[in-house]
């Protein structure tokens, strides 16, 4: 449990955030392209850029990885 990590080395270029969005928060041309879904995800890249979004959790994370992308979950 004490083991010591060096995260200099994390290359947090290929990290990404995965978050669920209310979509009733979105521009409204994204909003009628929802097509009725209440929440979707956003994919950001560590600086807080939103890079897509998707339908749901197991897509975004798919996505990610298909890009070579490390996701992970933000609350």
């Amino acid at each position: 449990m004490n083991t010591q990590y060096d995260f200099k080395k994390l290359d947090v270029g290929k990290l990404v955030y995965v978050r669920p969005v209310a979509v009733e928060d979105l521009p409204e041309e994204v909003q009628d392209q929802a097509l009725g879904s209440k929440h979707i995800y956003a994919l950001h890249s560590a600086d807080g850029v939103r890079l897509a979004l998707v339908k749901d959790r197991s897509m975004a994370f798919a996505l990610a990885r298909q890009n070579d992308f490390a996701p992970v979950n933000v609350h």
